[in-house]
């Protein structure tokens, strides 16, 4: 390596995610002359070879992303903390709450002062007020106070987490960029032709928080009154606490509201499928399945939530609904399968403002520029 290359480690929680939204991100660091490693939770002899064939180098760490163990967290920090004590990163960039918080602090520890947190979504700690969630959102910011307190500066994909952030006291002097989600990319979502009958679709993890059973309901009504509606799903279930369970899905498959195609690596099959995109999240950092949809030109139904309500501008290239409105996600879907000469001007307007504003190129080099990750020849 030169003087001016950097090595840099990404940090999740989750590898399918790390792998499938930040792959283009690390494939930038790579053209910019980084040596780049990964870290996430799953088993090196699934991932490595992987990632490999894009030059990343990838470890396991010990992380639960769902549990709230405090022995068990330790256990990440000091998992964490030895993989970069190993590697000796230049600067880290990491995002998912344990992996934001564990991962700064076990930087802090070996004196890594270029850590970069991305801020996608608050998740459900954030939304609930029950009084254990409550007492758990007090311990939550008091980690990341301590966690975020020594970076340079903190991505976040919506002024409404920013300001929840700041409002709470966890960032206050660093530096913050507002980035678009972790774009789409518009080359490998391009637009597809629209299938002949009307048809819906939501790709998601099947838990509550991203509205799936609101989408559920809503395809239920919609069949009561349209019989020959067609709606889809697709996503894995989930070990997360609002997680729907597959008893819970099963009465919707039964009655035919929805026809479920499981977990995909691939989406683009599903949206070519499709005519309307519909995640009624109850929020969201910038959800990438929404810029997914609006890069293949289908029209969007989401909810007006943060992170949610940047992917759509009402009545353009799509609408916004209520929270937790069934009815309301419904009204819409009906109105698409009434107005179906919408479907492609609303979609040609999706996919404008994938390319204007939420292109996965335009986002990589804001990061880049943050974490001072320079072009090769710059």
């Amino acid at each position: 390596m030169t003087k001016e290359q950097k090595t840099v480690v990404v940090l999740s929680s989750h590898t399918k995610s790390l792998f499938w939204y930040r792959l283009d991100m690390m494939r930038e660091f790579l053209r910019r002359g980084c040596r780049v490693y990964a870290f996430a939770n799953e088993p090196e002899k699934d991932w490595a070879d992987k990632f490999a064939a894009y030059g990343i180098v990838y470890r396991q760490i010990l992380v639960n992303r769902t549990g709230m163990n405090p022995f068990l967290d330790r256990k990440t920090e000091a998992s964490i903390r030895e993989n970069l004590q190993d590697v000796k990163p230049d600067c880290v960039f990491t995002y998912h709450a344990k992996t934001i918080i564990y991962g700064a602090m076990a930087a802090n520890r070996l004196g890594i002062t270029e850590v970069y947190p991305m801020i996608a979504g608050v998740g459900s700690v954030f939304l609930a007020d029950s009084l254990k969630k409550k007492l758990l959102r007090a311990g939550v910011v008091m980690l990341y106070r301590l966690a975020l307190r020594k970076c340079p500066a903190v991505f976040f994909q919506n002024e409404d987490d920013e300001a929840l952030f700041r409002s709470n006291g966890i960032v206050k002097k660093q530096a913050v960029v507002r980035v678009h989600g972790s774009g789409v990319n518009t080359e490998l979502f391009s637009v597809m032709p629209l299938p002949a009958q009307t048809t819906f679709l939501c790709t998601s993890r099947l838990i509550r928080d991203k509205g799936v059973y609101e989408y559920l309901m809503a395809c239920r009504k919609l069949k009561a009154v349209c019989p020959e509606a067609k709606c889809l799903l697709v996503g894995p279930f989930d070990s997360n606490p609002s997680a729907l369970k597959p008893e819970e899905l099963q009465p919707f498959l039964d009655e035919g509201s929805v026809v479920y195609f499981g977990e995909q690596e691939d989406v683009r099959p599903y949206l070519a499928q499709s005519s309307v995109f519909v995640l009624p999240s109850y929020r969201e950092g910038t959800p990438k399945v929404n810029l997914e949809a609006m890069a293949c030109g289908r029209a969007v139904i989401t909810t007006d939530a943060p992170g949610c309500r940047e992917t759509v501008r009402d009545g353009e290239n799509g609408f916004l609904v209520p929270v937790r409105d069934a009815d309301a996600v419904c009204e819409k879907m009906r109105w698409f399968l009434e107005h179906p000469d919408s479907i492609q001007k609303m979609g040609s307007a999706g996919r404008k403002l994938a390319e204007d504003i939420f292109d996965v190129k335009k986002v990589n080099a804001a990061i880049c520029e943050a974490m001072k990750i320079r072009p090769v020849d710059g």
